[in-house]
């Protein structure tokens, strides 16, 4: 706000958060029946942006057998004590990009 006294002028200031993107894809795990796979990614910047993980075209949400973690632009997933169902593709996205392994 500029005020004069007689005049008054006001003006707004946007800031929009810059687009974090995958500057280290995935990579292919091959774990053993019973045994843990960890799947690490890692973005351009820190972001408020929503990240998923997908197994195959489902959602994955942190539980007893999903561990999601995030340390600063490192995002993991580790997969506890996998089976021949958790065969198929991981995949991780954030905003526009997509990563798949």
């Amino acid at each position: 706000v500029c005020d004069t006294g007689d005049q008054q002028t006001t003006a707004a200031v946007l800031v929009k958060e810059p687009a974090a993107t995958i500057v280290e894809m995935l990579k292919d795990v091959t774990a053993y029946e019973g045994e843990d796979a960890v799947f690490e990614c890692r973005l351009s910047r820190e972001t408020t942006e929503d990240a998923q993980w997908f197994l195959g075209d489902v959602p994955l949400q942190s539980n007893e057998m999903n561990e999601i973690r995030v340390q600063g632009t490192c995002h993991s997933l580790i997969l506890r004590k996998v089976t021949l169902e958790d065969c198929g593709s991981i995949s991780f996205k954030v905003g526009q990009h997509t990563s798949v392994a």
